[in-house]
């Protein structure tokens, strides 16, 4: 198990298989990663999971969908390192942010869904926002890719 595992989230309105891994990378980056096997979802490619979370960005009253990034191409092209299960990578950025309070909230902003493909799962990863709505959101966009 992680190390730095901080604890489970189990809504109780999924299944007890399904569960998001809250952690803290590399010991300061609170993030929240969900592991989806390619049999427990119709989903095919990281480019299908993109466009989905692009429409449940779009269905989402007052959150603005920015773009989508090919990491693993970025990475590609610069001659990096990718690890070598990673097969595909994709970014989705977006703006949950519906007030501009101070300009410290820019440093959180925009949000980004990491789409990441190792063969035979998908990883689905997000640093956390700090506005419990807008996390709740990603969350449930992210366990309803698995088969229901």
């Amino acid at each position: 198990m992680n190390q730095h595992l901080t604890h489970d989230l189990r809504p109780e309105s999924y299944g007890v298989t399904d569960f998001l891994r809250s952690t803290h990378f590399q010991q300061k980056y609170p993030i929240t990663a969900l592991d989806i096997a390619k049999t427990e979802t119709t989903y095919i490619s990281v480019t299908a999971i993109a466009d989905y979370f692009r429409a449940c960005i779009a269905s989402t009253p007052r959150v603005s969908y920015i773009g989508s990034f090919d990491h693993h191409a970025h990475t590609l092209a610069i001659g990096g390192e990718i690890a070598p299960d990673i097969t595909a990578a994709v970014n989705v950025l977006f703006c949950f942010g519906n007030a501009l309070p101070n300009a410290q909230v820019l440093a959180v902003r925009p949000r980004s869904i990491g789409i990441a493909d190792l063969r035979h799962h998908f990883v689905i990863s997000f640093m956390d926002a700090p506005m419990k709505p807008a996390n709740d959101a990603i969350q449930a966009w992210a366990l309803a890719l698995r088969n229901a």
